[in-house]
Parts: structure tokens; sequence; C-alpha cells
């Protein structure tokens, strides 16, 4: 159990039976009043943002987290296979639990995020930025760079990214796994 002005980012806590990530908080002293936390917390298994308020002092029950590095190994049915990189066991994990599934290739190094009492993934992942070759583009036109136009591009892992005019097949690409765009080219 820890109290409510002891939540921070990252801090899992089971509240109604689900499990839920602070993403945001706030402590707040109003000039009338107790103070209280302000928070965003975001569920683990739909993803889902709620804001609750909490009362200082109010006991919260916490859940103890582990990350730990896994690398991709294959896909199989509708689950990814990883291993752990310090005992070599081998772990499924649904493509619903892994963001960024779309621009894993093998081998890459994911973090999997797990309870620590019940050994259950909670979710699984990518680094924030990945580096991936463009395997299919349409050629830009000459001289049609005055505005800031987008083009679609398929990847390596079968993805698409909408990427600037300039950039073309066999180019590699910095891409942010979060959101599926474009950063820059490598």
């Amino acid at each position: 159990m820890i109290n409510a002005q002891d939540i921070k980012n990252g801090t899992c806590i089971r509240m109604d039976g689900r499990l839920y990530f602070c993403v945001e908080f706030l402590h707040v002293k109003p000039g009338k009043g107790n103070t209280f936390m302000r928070t965003k917390l975001k569920d683990v298994v739909d993803g889902r943002v709620l804001e609750r308020r909490f009362n200082i002092g109010e006991k919260l029950e916490d859940v103890r987290v582990e990350r730990r590095p896994y690398q991709y190994l294959y896909t199989e049915g509708n689950d990814d296979i990883f291993m752990n990189n310090e005992t070599y066991e081998q772990i499924p994990i649904s493509k619903e639990l892994v963001t960024g599934a779309d621009f894993m290739k093998e081998g890459d190094t994911v973090e999997v995020v797990s309870d620590a009492s019940t050994e259950t993934v909670l979710y699984a992942e990518m680094p924030v930025k990945t580096i991936l070759e463009i395997t299919y583009t349409e050629p830009g036109i000459k001289g049609d760079t005055a505005t800031n136009t987008l083009k679609p591009a398929t990847v390596e892992t079968g993805a698409t990214v909408r990427v600037p005019l300039f950039v073309n097949t066999g180019d590699k690409i910095e891409i942010d796994t979060r959101e599926g765009s474009y950063v820059r080219r490598v």
C-alpha cells in the first residue's frame, strides 16, 4: 500500500480490479480546503486514460512491476515470440500488448513490463525510435518542394509511413514508433 502523495509518473496501482500506470500527476494546494493529487492514469489492458483525484493520505494498492529487455524472434499466429536476454527463456506475447509492433523486425530488443507478483506480462514496448529501410515508394517529382508534402512509403517490416518527397526507395529512415511518423533520413 502507498499513500496518494507518493504517486509519481510510472507508478503502477491496482484500482477497481484493474491495473493503471500514472502518466501525469499534480500536487494541488487550493486556497481553501484539503490538499489533493490530480492524476491521469492509463489502463494497462485497453490503453484508456482517465483522470482521477485522490485525497492526501488516501491508501492505494501499488503493484511492483519489472522491466526486462527481450529480443523479438518471430511471429507465430497472433502472438510474437520473445526471448529473455539473460535466461534465454522464450515467451509468447499477444500483438495487441506490443506498442510499435508494426515497426518491429527480427532481432529487435523490446522492454517487457510484467507484474512481479504474478509474472504476467502487462505490455511490451519498442524503443521510441527505430531505423528501417524503405522497400517501396513513388519517386518524387523534381521541383515539387514548395509545400511540405508527404507521400506513402513501405518499410522493410511491411508498415506504411508518410515521408517527404525527397526520400527514395533504398533510403534508411528513422521512425517514431509511438505514432508511426517519419523523423529523419539516416
